[in-house]
């Protein structure tokens, strides 16, 4: 249990740090394209700047359908152990308290981990993509 809560701690500390370095990149380059297309943008920056709008609002729509399924998911799960634990009362329910602090911790690190895939999943491509991106 520890070991899958090291490895979802570094899946999600990664995405983070990526996404720290990716997002100023596709930044700044959006932003020059904006101040370098000026009043009269071309097709092919007013199509950017479309998809820009549009990724944004679906990695949103995705991140938080994700992390409220998987929200929903350990609340049935923290509900079942609470009432486990109403029903075996002494020692026993003390553990079965102590496993579903444990299974909270893992849930959040999980919803985190949900909520940063599809965010990540655009940044990181959208970072690449620009950077083969040539000027015209």
């Amino acid at each position: 249990m520890a070991e899958r809560r090291t490895r979802k701690t570094r899946s999600v500390s990664r995405k983070a740090a990526e996404v720290a370095v990716a997002a100023p990149q596709v930044i700044a380059r959006r932003l020059t394209q904006m101040a370098l297309a000026g009043a009269k943008p071309s097709a092919r920056d007013r199509k950017e700047f479309q998809r820009m709008g549009a990724e944004k609002m679906a990695a949103l729509t995705e991140s938080w359908s994700a992390m409220a399924a998987r929200t929903f998911q350990a609340n049935q799960k923290l509900a079942l152990s609470w009432m486990a634990s109403l029903w075996m009362p002494g020692k026993n329910s003390q553990s079965l308290v102590k496993k579903a602090v444990r299974e909270a911790g893992d849930a959040l690190l999980d919803i985190a981990d949900e909520g940063m895939k599809p965010i990540h999943r655009r940044v990181v491509a959208n970072a690449k993509r620009l950077t083969r991106t040539k000027r015209k």
